[in-house]
């Protein structure tokens, strides 16, 4: 499990998109996972065939560990847990692979009992978000008779909503009933992703670890409205390679917020244990609301960059979030962050 973000320490094994006995090449995407951030494409970092897939979907694995085996077709392979104090469902992912090509390791070992039988990919990859799949499984829902509304047909939580009878598996005897008198609802538990869990866990370990104080300001904008509508008429009369794109209000206000931390250093700083940090250049970050939660991207060097360019990296960074293609550098590093209600 590599780490593909800065404050990650498990992930979870969201998707197999390659099965076990298949070719696969460097740079191939053979896994989702998400992680505290994002769901991200894993890739293979090497050629050969998927001898093994350890850990299962819906597995949290922590970061180093093995969640599959690649090598040469026909080699054989041992999986040897490891005397770790993991939870039953990620004992296979913490384990010690041996194979027919690596005699170093101890032989006289006994094998663990062998990781639960994967279930194979959907032939064509049905495009689903974690979250929609959580849920599906929950309830029930077939999801190859859905149409996703999401990005390239992805299928998302509302598609979950209101489905026709003919999508819906009869519940078995474990599902919680559901009453079917008026009056106030059953409470029930809703599955939430790994993402919003760790945004829940963040935002309560900073309300009790960090003084919080309030400011409110009113402001006219009126003149900055003017302004952007001005520019935007003068970049829509511009042939299309030198403009084709509008600044938004958001563009502004990172712009003003990074000029604001230029021109006052001491709010560009942060606690850094037992000092104070002064950070010597502006990389501002921005919210951008997901499916599953929100991701900040980070704009770095902005004090030194125009609005143009700002409005240009901040389009481009939108753009990879809601596609899930951030990289952690690009998520992680900020000294402030601009984001909104809606």
């Amino acid at each position: 499990m590599p780490k593909l973000s800065d404050t990650m320490t498990v992930g979870t094994v969201a998707n197999w998109l390659k099965n076990e006995g298949d070719t696969v090449e460097s740079g191939d995407v053979i896994a989702e996972i998400e992680t505290d951030k994002a769901t991200m494409e894993l890739e293979a970092f090497d050629e050969g065939v998927l001898l093994k897939q350890i850990a299962a979907v819906g597995t949290q694995v922590p970061v180093g560990s093995p969640i599959c085996v690649i090598g040469e077709e026909g080699e054989s392979i041992n999986i040897q847990s490891t005397p770790a104090t993991d939870t039953p469902t990620n004992a296979a992912a913490n384990a010690e692979l041996q194979t027919s090509e690596n005699p170093s390791l101890d032989s006289g070992t006994s094998e663990a009992e062998p990781a639960p039988k994967q279930k194979k990919a959907v032939t064509g990859r049905l495009k689903a978000s974690p979250l929609a799949r959580k849920i599906a499984e929950q309830r029930g829902i077939d999801l190859s008779k859905l149409t996703g509304s999401g990005p390239n047909g992805r299928i998302v939580k509302r598609d979950l909503l209101g489905v026709g009878s003919g999508s819906v598996v009869q519940p078995t005897s474990t599902d919680v009933p559901v009453s079917t008198s008026g009056g106030i609802a059953e409470a029930g538990d809703i599955p939430v992703s790994q993402m919003r869990a760790i945004i829940a866990q963040r935002l309560q370990e900073s309300k009790t670890t960090a003084p919080h104080f309030y400011l409110e300001s009113e402001i006219d904008v009126g003149a900055l409205l003017d302004l952007r509508k001005q520019l935007n008429s003068e970049l829509a009369a511009l042939p299309p390679e030198h403009g084709g794109f509008k600044f938004s209000v958001n563009d502004f206000m990172l712009k003003a917020a990074t000029e604001a931390l230029r021109q006052v250093p001491a709010m560009n700083r942060s606690w850094a244990g037992e000092t104070i940090r002064q950070h010597s250049s502006v990389d501002i970050s921005f919210g951008v609301a997901i499916e599953d939660g929100l991701l900040t991207p980070v704009i770095r060097n902005a004090e030194a960059k125009s609005l143009k360019l700002i409005s240009a990296e901040a389009r481009e960074l939108i753009t990879k979030a809601r596609s899930k293609k951030l990289s952690p550098n690009e998520m992680s590093g900020s000294t402030f962050t601009v984001t909104n209600l809606g």
